[in-house]
């Protein structure tokens, strides 16, 4: 049997014209969609590094009664993205078990922005990643993962988040290429606003 890495898949080939390479992160607690956004929006096949649970987690990791769950990312996601002739994002899903977020320093090292997925069902376990981008500087975008219909709307999670006016705050269905999309592109384009700002400050 063939491992899954010398499978043979159709990859999209980086165009020639493309002149900027971004990297992004994908954060949010466990089980919030971060492998699933990575994995809808990706040209080529995901890089994953997720792991079947076993009873040795129970105790260590934590699980939640609302998700399904049986695997967990144990390294980071990856994958890459085409959004124009010269605009490339490569994607890093940050790990949403506690004991991997020491992985998430080395993450952030070169990244230009992040989305943070929330889950309104478990809304607390997005504020370490928010901290933690706040903590590095980086720009960011906040997407509400629907499971279903949302306990709160998206004022109301903003209120709940402190999040400022200036932090774009949007639903998505990470299951969904085209939602996906839309958040990436809401976070090149935040970025795109920051940088003009920060060029016409006199």
């Amino acid at each position: 049997m063939r491992s899954r890495s010398s499978e043979p898949v159709d990859t999209p080939p980086l165009r020639a014209t493309a002149a900027d390479g971004l990297k992004i992160v994908v954060v949010g607690g466990f089980g919030v969609g971060k492998t699933t956004l990575v994995g809808s929006v990706s040209e080529i096949r995901p890089l994953s590094t997720e792991e079947t649970m076993t009873q040795a987690s129970v105790g260590v990791d934590e699980l939640k009664s609302s998700t399904d769950k049986t695997t967990t990312t144990v390294a980071f996601d990856f994958g890459r993205i085409t959004l124009d002739d010269e605009m490339v994002l490569y994607l890093f899903g940050a790990p949403g078990q506690k004991r991997f977020w020491f992985l998430w320093e080395r993450l952030f090292s070169g990244t230009l922005g992040a989305v943070v997925l929330v889950d309104t069902r478990h809304v607390a376990d997005c504020w370490y990643s928010i901290d933690r981008l706040e903590h590095h500087g980086l720009p960011f975008v906040v997407a509400r993962n629907n499971f279903g219909e949302p306990d709160h709307t998206l004022e109301q999670l903003r209120e709940a988040l402190s999040l400022p006016p200036g932090v774009p705050l949007i639903d998505c269905d990470a299951r969904r290429r085209d939602s996906g999309v839309e958040v990436l592109t809401a976070l090149v384009t935040h970025l795109h606003t920051l940088s003009y700002a920060r060029e016409t400050t006199p």
